[in-house]
C-alpha cells in the first residue's frame, strides 16, 4: 500500500529516535568539535515548541519537530539532523537524569519523539532539546503516580475544538494558571477548512489541506498560538483526534462528500492527514501510521486512582444513519469489534477507583423533539443506539465509569442511563462534554438558551447546559471528582477574563453528576 511503514520499519525509526532507560543516562551531549562540524541550520528551528505526553509511572513522551519555516513546510533540509535531548529534576538542569540524541529524519517532518523510560512516579521533571547550536524553549512534564498507589489526586483539563479563525485560544491562559496534571484533549485540534476573511484569524493556505505538507502547514499555524504554546510546554497531554483534523464528518474511509472525493483520493487525505497528525502530537511509536491508518485507542494508569480509556471513534465506525430507523440498526458501530472489546476488557478488569473513558463524541442522548417522539443527533452516540445502549447496560457492572466527551462546542453535562428510554431507569454513569476552545466564537447566550432551554424536558439526564468558550477542570481523588466549568469572556481579542461558571460533583460509588454551584 502506497505510504505504508512496517512493523519492522516503524519499530527501527522510533528505536533509532528514542534512546531509552538507563542507555540514554550514558549518552552525553554531542562534543562542541562535532557540532561545529556539522552545516548550520537556519535560525529558529524550535519554533513550534516543545510539549509531552502520554505519562508513565516511568516514562513520558517528549516531543519537538525543527521547522524555522514553519508555515511553508518547515524549511529544514533533506537530511537527518541529530537533536539533543535532556530531562532533569529542576528546571535549571542542575540534576540531569537523563540525556540522548534523537534522529529528526526529513520523512517524519523533522518531528522528534523521545520515549523517555527510567523516570520516578509521580513527580515533576523539566526537558529541553539542543541543535545546530540552538536551544530549544524548557517543557516541564510528570510522569503518572506508581501502578499500586492507591491515594493522592489528579488534576485534569478537558478541552477539545479549536478553530483558528473562530478566536484565539484564551481558555489556555486560564488553564496555565490552574496547573493540571495532564490535559486531556478530545479532538479537532486544527480545523481543515479554507482561509476565510471573515474570521478573527485567517487560516493559511489557499484552501483545505490535503497533501502532507499542507496540513503540516495547518498544524504549524496552530501551534504558533502562544497560550496554545505555553499550555503544550506546562503539562503533559493526551491526545486523540476528531474529524475536522481530516474532513469534517468522515467514518472510517468515507468522506463527508464521497460525490466529490473518490475512495482513491481520500485515502490519499487520510494518509496525509493522518502522519501530520503524528508529526505534531506527543505520542508513541505504537501511533506511527500505516498509511491511512493509525493506532489512537490506548489506555493509561493514575496508579490505582483512575485509568484512562482514550477512544478512537472515527477509524473503525460504520457511516452515520440519517434517519431514526437508520440510526437503530443494530449492525452498526461507532468503535468496531476489536475495540468495543478492549475497551470492555478494560472496564471490567479495572482496579482502579475511577473508570474514564476519553470519548470524543457524546454518549448521552439528545432528543431534539420536543413533546412526544425522539429526533436524535446522529453524528453523536445516538447514530448508533444499539451499541451505546450495549454500552450503558454494561457501564452499570463498571466501578465509577465518567465519560470526558468534546465536539459539540458546548457544555453539556449529563447522568448516563441504562435506557434512555425510559426516564426511571438506573443511571450507570457521568458525561462532561466540554465546550470548546474557540470553535463557534463568541456565541449570543440568549439565543443558545433560546434554542436549547425548552430540551431540557424531553432529557432529563442533562444537567447544565452552556455555550461559552472555555475548558473543564477537574480535581479527582478517592472519594470523588469536582468539576468546574472555566469560561472566558472573549475569545475575540488575544486576553480575556476567566472564571467558574458552574461546579459539579461526582461522588464515588453514586452514579451519575450533581450540580454543587452556578
Amino acid at each position: 500500500m502506497t505510504g505504508a511503514v512496517s512493523p519492522d520499519r516503524r519499530r527501527f525509526l522510533t528505536v533509532g529516535a528514542a534512546v531509552l532507560g538507563a542507555a540514554a543516562s550514558a549518552q552525553l551531549w554531542l562534543p562542541t568539535a562535532a557540532r561545529a562540524a556539522e552545516t548550520p541550520l537556519p535560525d529558529g528551528v524550535f519554533s513550534l515548541g516543545v510539549t509531552s505526553g502520554d505519562p508513565l509511572p516511568d516514562g513520558i513522551v517528549l516531543w519537538t519537530r525543527l521547522a524555522p519555516d514553519p508555515l511553508n513546510g518547515g524549511g529544514m533540509p533533506d537530511r537527518v539532523v541529530p537533536v539533543e535531548w535532556e530531562i532533569a529534576e529542576d528546571e535549571r538542569f542542575r540534576k540531569p537524569v537523563r540525556r540522548g540524541v534523537a534522529q529528526a529524519r526529513p520523512e517524519y517532518g523533522h518531528s522528534v519523539h523521545v520515549d523517555v523510560r527510567g523516570l520516578r512516579p509521580g513527580r515533576a521533571y523539566w526537558y529541553r532539546f539542543r541543535t545546530s547550536g540552538q536551544l530549544s524553549p524548557t517543557g516541564r512534564t510528570r510522569t503518572a503516580p506508581h501502578p499500586h498507589s492507591k491515594g493522592g489526586s489528579l488534576r485534569v483539563a478537558l478541552a477539545s475544538c479549536q478553530n483558528y479563525q473562530h478566536g484565539y485560544f484564551t481558555p489556555y491562559a486560564d488553564m496555565l494558571a490552574q496547573d493540571p496534571d495532564v490535559v486531556l484533549f478530545v479532538g479537532d485540534y486544527i480545523y481543515e477548512s479554507s482561509p476565510a476573511s471573515t474570521g478573527v484569524r485567517r487560516h493559511e493556505g489557499t484552501g483545505e489541506p490535503y497533501s502532507l505538507v499542507q496540513y503540516r502547514n495547518r498544524y504549524a499555524q496552530y501551534r504558533s498560538d502562544p497560550d496554545l504554546a505555553a499550555m503544550h510546554a506546562n503539562a503533559p497531554w493526551v491526545v486523540t483526534f476528531d474529524d475536522h483534523e481530516v474532513d469534517n464528518d468522515f467514518a472510517g474511509e468515507i468522506p463527508q462528500d464521497p460525490d466529490k472525493q473518490t475512495h482513491d483520493a481520500f485515502v490519499a487525505r487520510l494518509t496525509a492527514a493522518y502522519q501530520a497528525y503524528y508529526e505534531h502530537m506527543p505520542v508513541r511509536a505504537t501511533s506511527v501510521p500505516n498509511g491511512p491508518h493509525i493506532q489512537m485507542y490506548r489506555r493509561l494508569e493514575f496508579g490505582r486512582l483512575a485509568r484512562l480509556n482514550v477512544l478512537d471513534t472515527r477509524q473503525f465506525r460504520s457511516d452515520q444513519a440519517t434517519t431514526q430507523e437508520g440510526a437503530q440498526d443494530p449492525s452498526l458501530t461507532m468503535l468496531g469489534a476489536r475495540q468495543k472489546e478492549w475497551l470492555l476488557d478494560g472496564l471490567h478488569d479495572s482496579p482502579a477507583r475511577w473508570n474514564l473513558i476519553a470519548s470524543q463524541i457524546m454518549m448521552a442522548e439528545t432528543d431534539l423533539k420536543v413533546g412526544e417522539g425522539k429526533l436524535w443527533y446522529y453524528d453523536a452516540w445516538d447514530g448508533y443506539q444499539a451499541e451505546r445502549n450495549a454500552l450503558m447496560q454494561e457501564f452499570a457492572d463498571v466501578r465509577n465509569p465518567v465519560v470526558f466527551t468534546g465536539d459539540r462546542h458546548l457544555t453539556m453535562i449529563s447522568d448516563l442511563k441504562e435506557d434512555f428510554a425510559d426516564p426511571d431507569s438506573d443511571v450507570v454513569g457521568a458525561e462532561f462534554v466540554g465546550t470548546s476552545i474557540s470553535s463557534n466564537g463568541d456565541q449570543d447566550q440568549d439565543a443558545f438558551h433560546k434554542q436549547w432551554d425548552p430540551l431540557m424536558g424531553d432529557n432529563p439526564h442533562w444537567k447544565l447546559l452552556d455555550a461559552h468558550r472555555g475548558y473543564h477542570l477537574f480535581d479527582i481523588d478517592k472519594h470523588g471528582i469536582d468539576a468546574q466549568v472555566r469560561v472566558v469572556d472573549t475569545v475575540r481579542r488575544p486576553t480575556a477574563t476567566a472564571s467558574t461558571l458552574a461546579a459539579l460533583r461526582v461522588e464515588a460509588g453514586r452514579p451519575g453528576v450533581e450540580l454543587a454551584s452556578s
